[in-house]
């Protein structure tokens, strides 16, 4: 993954936040829409943009684009930064291969102690049984 590559590939479009904000809100275009198109992209290789499809396909349209947007900051410039890094960070962790987990062995003394307590249990129960008197 080329890092400043991905960077170049970004699209952005500024359209005007919703919310409180006042004459400011109507009159500035602080939101940032960021969208990237997966498919087209030549920063990634192959095995990568199958990877990210499959790890991040909830966020992807049908046209396997990304889009991210952030409204949090009252600044374009702000809000551009924040979208950038949720971005990295999306891809980063789309990226990672999860580590295949090693089934362990339940030793021989765990079992020997599970079947003494299941015994000790048993003749627990067995003992409350009034006697047979026959």
């Amino acid at each position: 993954m080329n890092k400043e590559q991905i960077l170049n590939e970004l699209q952005f479009k500024a359209v005007r936040s919703s919310g409180a904000g006042g004459q400011n809100v109507n009159k500035v275009a602080s939101k940032v829409v960021l969208s990237f198109d997966v498919e087209a992209s030549e920063a990634l290789t192959l095995e990568e943009k199958v990877l990210l499809k499959e790890k991040i396909s909830n966020r992807l349209t049908a046209e396997n684009v990304l889009i991210l947007n952030c409204d949090e900051a009252r600044s374009q410039f702000k809000n551009k930064e924040l979208v950038i890094k949720r971005f990295l960070d999306l891809i980063q962790n789309g990226l990672k291969v999860a580590k295949i987990r090693k089934a362990t062995k339940v030793p021989k003394s765990v079992i020997k102690k599970r079947i003494k307590d299941k015994r000790i249990h048993s003749d627990l129960k067995s003992n409350r049984k009034k006697p047979n008197l026959d």
